[in-house]
């Protein structure tokens, strides 16, 4: 049997040029393609779908002011960049957004939750469940005298785990904690709504618990001495290691000095 034989060069070279020709005969049917549904107004993106919770924006509200931000069509539109859109609505805590062919979206929204009030006085910054920080319109709060929480940036998260953590230790004595602060310096104070500023120290979270604790737990004997109740207190000092001090309305402790005639 005879050893095939080498094929001629140009033989060769007509292979190569077919091959190169079938090459860019391919590549440009696919642009003519990918043109075609970029330009074709079918897959225009023609409607989005909003689920999930929207208490505090309408779907018709949302899409409004989503829409003129998108860019491109069914398949060319950004999902990350409309994810993005919609969390940047007051209220909106996260988007999932998914295409569904031919021509619309669907986003699934989670909402902010507020349990309480950022900042100064003047701010107009909530904190959501997870003790992030968001920016809307306190009058969409539905739940009325929201605490307020304060710290250095970034401890939100930390601020409002130690409120949770003191808020039942004063329920028993029908107190509720105002304003919850947490200075530069690693420092509590609390005001309640009674008035009453408690100066609650420095420490982890379980060392203010037990010295809250142990303040509220022996608050009703000592005012009961005085025939006071809890609310008559103006301000009390827990950062004592061996007990705490304590000021009453109406009480005082010290003879006030004669006037001079």
């Amino acid at each position: 049997m005879n050893p095939a034989l080498p094929q001629p060069f140009d033989v060769k070279l007509m292979n190569i040029t077919a091959t190169v020709l079938f090459a860019a005969c391919a590549v440009t049917l696919l642009a003519a393609v990918l043109w075609w549904v970029v330009r074709n107004p079918a897959f225009a993106i023609g409607a989005i779908t909003v689920q999930g919770e929207v208490t505090h924006n309408s779907p018709a509200t949302l899409r409004a002011n989503v829409a003129p931000r998108l860019a491109g069509n069914f398949f060319t539109v950004s999902l990350q960049a409309t994810r993005e859109a919609f969390q940047a609505v007051p209220w909106v805590r996260n988007a999932v957004v998914r295409r569904e062919f031919p021509n619309r979206l669907r986003v699934q929204l989670e909402e902010h939750h507020a349990v309480a009030l950022w900042g100064p006085d003047s701010d107009v910054k909530l904190v959501n469940t997870f003790g992030e920080v968001f920016e809307a319109n306190t009058g969409d709060v539905e739940q009325d005298n929201l605490p307020r929480l304060k710290g250095p940036e970034g401890q939100s998260t930390q601020v409002l785990q130690m409120y949770r953590a003191l808020k039942p230790l004063f329920e028993p004595v029908d107190l509720a904690i105002e304003q919850l602060a947490l200075s530069g310096h690693g420092s509590w104070n609390a005001e309640l709504d009674s008035g009453a500023l408690i100066e609650l120290g420095r420490g982890s979270e379980q060392e203010v618990v037990e010295r809250t604790r142990r303040f509220v737990q022996t608050l009703t004997q000592v005012t009961s001495r005085y025939q006071r109740r809890a609310d008559a207190v103006v301000s009390a000092d827990l950062r004592h290691g061996d007990g705490y001090a304590v000021r009453l309305r109406g009480v005082t402790t010290a003879a006030e000095a004669p006037q001079k005639k």
